[in-house]
Formats: structure tokens, sequence, C-alpha cells
């Protein structure tokens, strides 16, 4: 029996996986000392490196109900069924019938009973059932590795919009200090012209400043609404849910993320594995669709037992039956033979879609380290301008009330300073997303899991 074995094995078709010929750079070109580490230490629970509590409860709770993941969760259930179906084709099938009939002929009725057990299996001499199997196998592993790129995914969506409302709360409580600001500065205007020290010009500007300012808040907060309710619906609650409001852009902490080794990254993301195992699954497929063209050998074994007796085995007339069968398609059109081109095509076709997911990752990487740094050097100019433009509205109102310079100094100081506000809020806002695009890109903290021991069969 082990030597037929070894023979059949010995028969079986396979297929090497075919992989695209890719040369990895040995270094990030836009890496930072500070991030060119020989391996990236990213934590699986990287979002807890921003300091947010809140952050941290909405990703627990969408990984238990985002409905993005819980439907990824169903096609990882429908792959292991099917694994499980191409598995059952490995095995012998059994079947049970039996039945009863009654005749009457010339008024004489007569009854009659059988039973029948059938066996049949399939060898698999070319290891075409073999590879079916081992083609939903990977399949299965390609599925399991898009749930956790949805994981991924979902967990950088879900800070990117916190981040947002955020830093859309924090903008518009600029524009309410900003308007506040604005209405004190009417207010010097106003007993200036009062006293005959102002023109009427120069109050109308400071009231157009004004109403200018108290427009600029609808649009923030209505922005806000939208961005939480996009954000509830994200993780499966209804778009009118409510958020908790005690953080400030501020209080959070942007985390350095070490960049690592390109050549790593093939085994730090899962979308990249996800492609790989499709290259798997697309050469079992093809060593399937060229074990289709040979002949199929079949085992079949039966026993029936029939009675003339309505109802009964008794006295039963036993028949026990065993037969094998050769199959050989002799014309079928060219279905066979153009399914392995088929499948020979969509081989060549993952090879490339593997080559072009594989670049794209390495430019997503470059582009994140470049935007990461260029950011943080933004905010720090940013900062400097702020607080030169706060000097200067200091200044410029100072000397306004002392009648030294003319409210066009003042109204030039508030425009600087209410966009050096904005615009420092927007920049800590993209600083925090850099960083979230840079775990998401670099894998998050996945790995790849080791492969498990070949089963036999």
């Amino acid at each position: 029996m082990a030597v037929a074995t070894a023979l059949l094995t010995a028969c079986a078709i396979t297929e090497p996986v075919a992989r695209p010929d890719l040369a990895m750079p040995a270094q990030w070109s836009e890496a930072t000392e500070a991030s060119r580490a020989a391996t990236a230490d990213i934590s699986d629970t990287w979002w807890q490196s921003f300091g947010s509590p809140q952050l941290d409860a909405l990703v627990a709770e969408a990984m238990l109900s985002a409905p993005d993941l819980l439907i990824q969760a169903e096609r990882v259930i429908q792959a292991e069924l099917a694994l499980r179906q191409a598995g059952a084709s490995l095995l012998p099938s059994l079947s049970l019938g039996g039945g009863s009939s009654v005749q009457n002929a010339e008024g004489k009725e007569s009854g009659s009973t059988n039973a029948n057990l059938s066996a049949r299996y399939e060898i698999d001499l070319w290891g075409r059932l073999a590879a079916t199997r081992d083609a939903s196998r990977a399949s299965l592993a390609a599925t399991r590795f898009d749930r956790d790129a949805a994981r991924l995914s979902m967990t950088a969506s879900v800070a990117t919009l916190w981040f947002q409302a955020l830093a859309l709360d924090e903008r518009a409580d600029i524009a309410r200090q900003n308007l506040a600001i604005a209405e004190r500065v009417l207010k010097v205007v106003q007993a200036r012209y009062d006293n005959g020290a102002a023109s009427a010009l120069e109050l109308s500007q400071q009231r157009s400043t004004v109403l200018s300012q108290r427009k600029a808040i609808e649009p923030l907060e209505i922005t806000l609404r939208q961005t939480r309710s996009a954000l509830a619906i994200l993780l499966g609650r209804n778009p009118q849910a409510g958020f908790l409001d005690d953080e400030r852009l501020a209080q959070l902490h942007i985390p350095a993320v070490e960049a690592g080794l390109p050549s790593d990254l093939l085994l730090r993301r899962p979308d990249l594995a996800s492609s790989e195992a499709r290259l798997v699954a697309a050469s079992a497929n093809l060593a399937a669709a060229r074990g289709a063209l040979l002949p199929s050998i079949s085992l079949s074994a039966g026993a029936s037992a029939a009675s003339a007796e309505l109802l009964s085995l008794s006295g039963h007339n036993s028949v026990l039956s065993l037969s094998a069968s050769l199959l050989q398609t002799i014309f079928d059109g060219g279905r066979l033979a153009a399914d392995v081109d088929i499948q020979r095509s969509r081989q060549r076709e993952l090879v490339e879609t593997h080559r072009q997911t594989v670049l794209a990752a390495l430019k997503e990487v470059e582009d994140a380290l470049s935007n990461a740094v260029r950011d943080a050097n933004q905010e720090t100019a940013q900062r400097e301008i702020l607080t030169e433009a706060q000097r200067s509205l200091r200044l410029a109102e100072l000397r306004y009330r002392e009648g030294a310079d003319s409210l066009l100094t003042v109204l030039d100081a508030q425009r600087a300073l209410f966009s050096a506000q904005d615009q420092l809020a927007q920049l800590r806002l993209t600083r925090l997303t850099d960083a979230v695009t840079l775990y998401r890109v670099l894998g998050g903290g996945w790995n790849m899991p080791e492969a498990p021991a070949p089963t036999a069969g």
C-alpha cells in the first residue's frame, strides 16, 4: 500500500509558484537617521502611542462592531467552508437508498422492498483534487490576510476621523476666540469714533472683520458634525450618536515611527501577504486544470438487499458489487485546454499585480516618510509665525489706542493672527495623520504568521 501511495504521489502534477523578480532597495531614501532602524519595532497596538484614551476605546469598539470588519469575518468563514468542501472531494462518498412498492394485478396485490448502500472513490492519480484543495487553502490564507489588512485600515480610519474631529473642534474654538478679539477691537474703534478720534471708514472696516469672523464659525461646526457622523457609521452606530469632547489636539503625542528596512515590508504588510497567497492559489489552480486533461480512475462498491415482502427484508436476496472505471475525455471542443490557458494567464496577471502592489507599497512608505519630515518642519516654523503674529497684534492694538498707527495696521495684524492659529491647528492634524499613515503603510506591527506544518493527504 505504501508503495502504491508513493507511485500515485509521484504521478501528481505540480506547478511552481510564480513570483515577480523584484530588486528591493537597501534603504529608504526619505528616512531620517532617527527612523532608519535595522528593524522597525512597531507595536500591534500602535494607536495607543498617541496617548488618547478615547481613541483606544473607539478602536476597541470598531474591532467588535464595525460593519466592514464583520463583513470580512464572514468572508473568512466562507473561505473556511470552501476549503472543507474541497477537502471532502478527496474522501469516499457513501449513499444509502431504499424503497417499497405495491402492485395490484388482476386483483392480486403484491409488495416488494429493497435497500442499497453504495460507495464511490476517485483515485487522485494526477493530484487534481489535492491541487484544488491546496488552492482553497491558499485562498483561505489570502482571505485571512485581507481580514488583517481590513483591521489595520479600519484602525487607521478611526484614528484619522477622530483626529479630524478634534482638529475641527479646536479650529471652531479658535474662530470663536478670534471673534472675541475682533469684537474687543471693535469696542476700541467705537470708543474712538464716539470721541472723534476714528473715522466712519475705520468703524465700518472693523465691523466687517467681526462679521467675517462670525461667518467662519458655522462651516466649521457643520463639518465637525459631518465628521462625527462619518465616524459613527464606521463604528456601526447611528449617525446621530454623540462622542465625548474632553480631549484636545495639544494633549496628543506624536510618536516617532521607525521605518526599518524595505525588504522587511514583504513580511510586515497583510495586503502583500494576501497577494503572495493568491500567487500560491494560482499555481494550484493551474495544476488542477492540467490534471483535468488526464484520465480519472474511480472505484465503486455496492451492496443491495431485496425482498418480495412489503416493508420487510426477511428472506431477502443480497448482492455485493465492486468495480473500477476509467474516464478520459476525448472531445470537449477544447474546453479543458482553454481552462489551462485561462489559469496560466490568470497566474501571469497575478504576478504582475503582485509586482505592482509591492512597488506601490514602497512608494507609500517613501511618501509617508517625506511627508512626516516636511510637516514636522512646517509645524515648527508655524509656531514661530504664531508667536510673532500674537506679538504684532498686541503692539498694533497698543499703538492704535495711542493714535500712533492707523486701524489698517490692526486689521492686518488680526488677519495674520487668525490665519496663523488656524494653520497651526491644521498642521497639528496633518502631523497626527502622517503618523497614522506611516503606521499603516509599515504594516502597523503586523507580522507574517508562521506557516503551519503541511498535512498529509
